[in-house]
């Protein structure tokens, strides 16, 4: 979400559209998520990274799932939260690149630890014995994570869907903020209106 403020600040058009494309990505990646947070927690009522281990031999579906949240969430290309970051990151760096430089350094920093997680989780030889015999990813579970799925793949391909259709809306908003009538008329202080 600190791209999303960060895209909104740089008050240019292509960070304003790419911090909404990123809200509806991020609710769809971080859904995915939590989603698959639980299903873990469902079947052996812990969060702890340490209690799990190669969970991809006994759940390769929840696996699969898994690694397509994670990484649309560290911004790979072609999933949605992408779609959003890139042009975040091309308003800012366009105004201040300082913190373009700061924001993309953040980007490898989530990829680390999402990564690690995700080796720590799914990776390597099961070890604890209660994680041999989970189930899989059942019929109800996938009835949620294949829309999710499919949400976090469409929002990164089709993303000129959304940004195409609010141009001129940001544009509008930007002009607003940015123009000296609008301070001055939503200026909270009476000093400065009376100006």
């Amino acid at each position: 979400m600190g791209f999303v403020v960060l895209g909104i600040m740089a008050m240019t058009p292509i960070s304003v559209s790419g911090a909404i494309v990123l809200m509806l990505a991020h609710g769809v990646s971080t859904a995915a998520l939590f989603v698959l947070a639980g299903m873990l927690y469902d079947r052996r009522h812990t969060h702890l990274i340490r209690d799990f281990g190669g969970l991809g031999t006994p759940m390769p579906v929840f696996s699969a799932f898994f690694l397509l949240a994670c990484l649309s969430s560290l911004g790979l290309p072609l999933l949605a939260n992408f779609a959003g970051e890139f042009p975040v990151l091309v308003g800012v760096f366009e105004t201040n690149r300082t913190y373009a430089v700061l924001a993309a350094l953040g980007v490898v920093l989530a990829a680390v630890y999402l990564l690690w997680m995700y080796q720590r989780v799914v990776y390597g030889q099961v070890t604890q014995e209660a994680n041999r015999s989970l189930p899989d990813a059942s019929r109800r579970e996938l009835a949620v994570l294949i829309p999710l799925a499919l949400a976090i793949i469409w929002l990164g391909v089709a993303s000129p869907v959304f940004t195409s259709r609010m141009e001129r809306t940001v544009e509008r908003i930007i002009r607003q903020v940015k123009s000296p009538y609008y301070e001055f008329a939503h200026s909270t202080h009476p000093a400065e209106r009376t100006q």
